[in-house]
């Protein structure tokens, strides 16, 4: 694999499906602009007339107060990504990236281009192993004035609903860059598209939480998990528990 200067300003080198984000570009795209307007209006009706989407707290003093952040949330559905999307004022997409499965989101054109310009997705290889990935956000995150990026510790969709243990990723990225982490906690997304299915109508609750230092990431699982328990004593699975009251 090739390894990328992200600091080249030629960045018209670069393969497309990096060619989107504002630390290559350094310029307005309209196309982005336009087709994430009509994104917004799509998700606005689609989350209001059949996902009925609430949002229990207020992103605009955190938006005030931290330019830069990693926002993480559970993850049990393709309709994640987007929901969180759509229960962040639209003033604010213009610093919204979310990490994306490069494998899954960038599979195809269609795709492609729905991930650029809609989700301004910022592509991750599961696979790799050169560090290229985390060369990239951290890149983005240390040069960048402002951007929240959406990250899904947990690393795949939970197959249960039950959250999962997190990587280490997002520890990663905040240390090396001392980018705080906001807590999401979306309440209901397992029921709303399980895998293998269609988005179906339904309930969705998005829980605003409070906002971690950079720390190991067994200080953020811990956290995280104290946090979401506190609302939902039965968000992790029994047997994580039965493990860990063992091992005490």
């Amino acid at each position: 694999m090739r390894k990328w200067d992200y600091e080249n300003d030629q960045w018209v080198d670069l393969p497309s499906h990096l060619k989107h984000l504002p630390l290559f570009t350094r310029q307005f795209d309209f196309t982005s602009f336009i087709f994430r307007v009509l994104w917004a209006i799509y998700l606005k009706l689609t989350f209001k007339f059949y996902i009925k989407l609430k949002v229990v707290g207020d992103f605009h003093e955190i938006y005030k107060n931290y330019p830069k952040l990693l926002v993480i949330s559970n993850h049990a559905s393709h309709l994640d990504a987007v929901s969180i999307a759509a229960s962040i004022p639209f003033q604010y997409w213009k610093d919204l990236y979310i990490a994306a499965a490069k494998d899954y989101w960038f599979k195809n054109p269609l795709f492609t281009f729905f991930s650029k310009h809609c989700l301004g997705a910022v592509p991750i290889d599961r696979k790799d192993r050169t560090g290229e990935a985390v060369k990239l956000c951290t890149s983005l995150l240390s040069d960048l004035d402002r951007i929240w990026m959406i990250l899904f510790p947990e690393g795949s969709r939970s197959k249960d609903g039950y959250i999962q243990r997190f990587k280490r990723g997002v520890s990663i990225f905040s240390e090396k860059t001392n980018t705080p982490i906001l807590f999401l906690y979306l309440e209901g997304n397992a029921e709303l598209m399980p895998k293998g299915s269609l988005p179906r109508p339904g309930n969705l609750t998005i829980h605003i939480g409070p906002i971690q230092p950079p720390a190991p990431i067994d200080v953020v699982d811990k956290n995280y998990r104290a946090w979401v328990e506190s609302i939902n004593p039965n968000a992790y699975p029994p047997l994580m528990k039965q493990d860990e009251s063992s091992s005490n």
